[in-house]
């Protein structure tokens, strides 16, 4: 019986030897590059910090990314990497599973579109747009949570550049504005919350220039040139 025992024993440890050869993990292939199964711990935790496979140093399929939560692995982040580049279809979560946002990146560059969710919400906060390099680029949308759009500007080369517009919760336009080279250049009009003008006049590198007029209830009450810093008319 003993030696039956000392023989059922040497074949189990001859078996999970033969499984974990099998399925090595954070092995390099012969050009010293990372091949297969990888996984990582943060420092002196057994809480994992990533997981994902290697194809001769190319990440391939799934990789999921962990935060430490009250000391504890929580995932993250999971990035869908292409077969045949280095772009990846990227997903980031908060700690209750709900989606943060989600777009492309390649490596460490957002790319493409990138949507913003509202806290533990599956409503849209941010639709923007990145370039090739990273940078923001076209349309840029704000959205308030029950739906409204909140702001729309636009960007180029990851500054603000051409018409802005900014929202109240109930679709009312509340102010317009156009950038040029991330500067306030041209007209800008501002509005009360029932629709009318309350100031308007021009920018010049987001600096007020020329004579601005402003507005009660729709009432002209003033003008005043900006360039000499002068009350052209005041009504009261």
């Amino acid at each position: 019986m003993i030696k039956q025992n000392i023989y059922i024993i040497l074949i189990l440890t001859l078996f999970l030897t033969n499984a974990r050869a099998q399925n090595p993990i954070n092995q390099f292939d012969d050009n010293n590059k990372r091949h297969g199964l990888w996984t990582k711990n943060y420092h002196k935790t057994s809480e994992k910090r990533y997981e994902g496979v290697f194809d001769h140093g190319k990440e391939i399929d799934s990789f999921k990314f962990y935060t430490l939560s009250n000391g504890k692995s929580v995932l993250s982040a999971i990035k869908v990497f292409n077969p045949t580049d280095s772009i990846a279809d990227v997903t980031f979560l908060a700690s209750t599973k709900h989606v943060i946002s989600k777009g492309k990146m390649n490596g460490k560059r957002f790319i493409g579109e990138w949507i913003y969710y509202h806290k533990n919400s599956k409503e849209k906060m941010i639709v923007e747009n990145y370039n090739k390099q990273g940078l923001l680029e076209g349309e840029r949308k704000v959205y308030f949570k029950n739906g409204e759009l909140a702001e729309i500007a636009h960007y180029k080369n990851g500054k603000l550049h051409g018409a802005s517009k900014w929202f109240s919760e109930n679709g009312t336009l509340l102010r317009q504005a156009t950038h040029k080279d991330d500067h306030l250049e041209g007209k800008n009009t501002n509005y009360d919350a029932k629709g009318n003008i309350t100031s308007e006049g021009n920018y010049i590198k987001s600096q007020k220039k020329g004579v601005w007029r402003y507005y009660d209830n729709g009432e002209l009450t003033k003008e005043i040139d900006h360039t000499k810093q002068e009350v052209i008319s005041k009504n009261e």
